[in-house]
């Protein structure tokens, strides 16, 4: 099911410019497009602060201006119940077992496609198509495969790398082959007033970008030790789920490193309240296990690249093969600092995905 193929397809509407030229292409092709906005905030009268944050009630009435110059229908659906189960909750939980989740991807897998696809097909619709810099193609098999956007300073291919087959043959991503000044010129040539909307960014429900608050507010107040390898006291903290291993900053440390370098949290204790500093080699790792097993179809695991943020850059890598024959772990070419259990490690060839986990421990 790709594009040259007359759909009926639910365009996810954010209320920015990238879902607005999507949309906007999506037409073009000749598809039956329905505008949607999703409400994932039960408090959606919230206003952005700058570029953070998204689906607040301003992002809806720019998401119903832009459906009303495509003329297409526009619907709101709200989401808010299973957004806050499946990617709030998540987030929370995960913090407070001292590990660092990614809830883009969680919202991309179990709100944007899993339940967007799931009403769009309860209601007759074949595709859902979003704003997304990647592309869907085809491989030698016939088989449908993620890569990168062209953009490499917009592709998120890794957010969206815990697609299944299923959900990128229902899936379309029209900017795959643009860059973000093309999308920006496209939308003010057709009249789209979002053509200079500031991009959101960090995590939407935390428009402030003050995690630690947030969980704090969520949590709160849970104070502990700060210690250093050797377990004396160095610090104290208000709960160390508003901490990530390879943080540097925030700290306040009371006594400085007998060698005056700085000092970076090394790991999280939960079950006793801990947090872990020490200099940054104590921070290498090269093996990275992972949650889940991943089955590498016709790819040499000795010539894989990792991911292991969504901005960050590929590392050469060599997939484990277990006894059952499928990935578990990587093991890295070279050294790397600072990743963390809960992290979404996204494997490539080339610029196309061949599999994604969670990272279950990094060794150093």
């Amino acid at each position: 099911m790709r594009e040259s193929v007359p759909m009926k397809v639910v365009a996810a509407l954010s209320g920015g410019v990238d879902s607005a030229v999507a949309a906007a292409r999506a037409v073009d092709a000749g598809h039956e497009v329905v505008g949607v906005h999703l409400a994932l905030s039960a408090s959606r009268e919230t206003h952005r602060v700058g570029s953070r944050g998204c689906c607040t009630l301003e992002d809806a009435r720019d998401a119903r201006r832009i459906a009303d110059v495509l003329g297409i229908p526009f619907y709101v659906w709200d989401l808010s119940e299973e957004f806050r189960r499946e990617v709030v909750d998540d987030f929370i939980a995960e913090y407070q077992a001292g590990r660092t989740p990614n809830p883009c991807i969680r919202c991309n897998e179990s709100i944007k496609f899993s339940a967007v696809l799931n009403k769009a097909r309860g209601l007759g619709f074949d595709a859902v198509c979003t704003g997304h810099y990647a592309r869907i193609e085809n491989d030698q098999a016939g088989g449908l495969v993620l890569k990168r956007g062209v953009d490499p300073k917009k592709d998120q291919s890794y957010v969206l790398g815990v697609l299944s087959e299923q959900d990128l043959s229902q899936s379309l991503f029209p900017l795959g082959d643009s860059t973000k000044d093309q999308v920006r010129r496209e939308a003010s040539e057709r009249g789209l007033l979002v053509a200079d909307k500031s991009d959101s960014y960090d995590v939407c429900f935390i428009p402030d970008g003050d995690t630690g608050a947030f969980l704090r507010s969520e949590l709160g107040d849970q104070p502990g030790d700060i210690v250093d390898e050797s377990g004396a006291v160095v610090g104290e903290h208000q709960g160390a789920f508003a901490f990530t291993v390879g943080q540097r900053r925030g700290l306040a440390l009371g006594d400085p490193a007998d060698d005056g370098r700085a000092r970076f949290v090394l790991s999280i204790e939960p079950i006793n309240n801990k947090v872990v500093v020490g200099p940054r080699e104590s921070l290498a790792v090269q093996r990275l296990d992972l949650e889940t097993a991943i089955a590498l179809k016709d790819v040499d695991p000795d010539g894989i690249e990792v991911q292991w943020r969504a901005h960050g850059s590929p590392a050469a890598a060599r997939a484990v093969i277990n006894d059952h024959g499928v990935v578990d772990a990587v093991e890295l070419r070279d050294v790397a600092y600072g990743i963390a259990a809960g992290q979404e490690l996204v494997m490539f060839v080339g610029d196309r995905v061949v599999g994604s986990a969670r990272i279950r421990s990094a060794a150093r």
